[in-house]
């Protein structure tokens, strides 16, 4: 397996966008956390299997009890609201932050498996 940081580009905010092709051969390494709301998780875009649903409102919160240093890949529809996230996980000294660039739209325009 390749290493997260060569697979993915660093961001000015902390993190690092990571792109589906990189995340895809990699989800085992990563804690995988999707910032939608429910409905967006079950729906038409689907979820990636193994990933905690923890929308954008109430991923502070969980994070307190997080360890800081674990790989995390935060997932969303287009990567936008990810990426929020990251940037504010990030400067609270979380320091392997990936944002799945693209998000659930890039995951599946490349046919990745989901769970709906």
């Amino acid at each position: 397996m390749a290493d997260l940081h060569a697979l993915s580009v660093p961001t000015s905010a902390g993190y690092r966008d990571l792109p589906a092709q990189g995340a895809a051969p990699n989800l085992g390494r990563l804690k995988l956390v999707d910032v939608r709301e429910p409905d967006e998780y079950v729906g038409p875009l689907g979820h990636i299997a193994g990933s905690a649903l923890i929308p954008m409102g109430q991923v502070l919160d969980a994070a307190a009890h997080w360890d800081r240093t674990v790989p995390t890949l935060l997932i969303c529809r287009s990567g936008a609201r990810s990426g929020r996230v990251a940037a504010v996980l990030a400067q609270a000294g979380f320091t392997e932050m990936y944002n799945l660039s693209g998000g659930m739209l890039a995951w599946n325009e490349l046919g990745l498996p989901v769970e709906r």
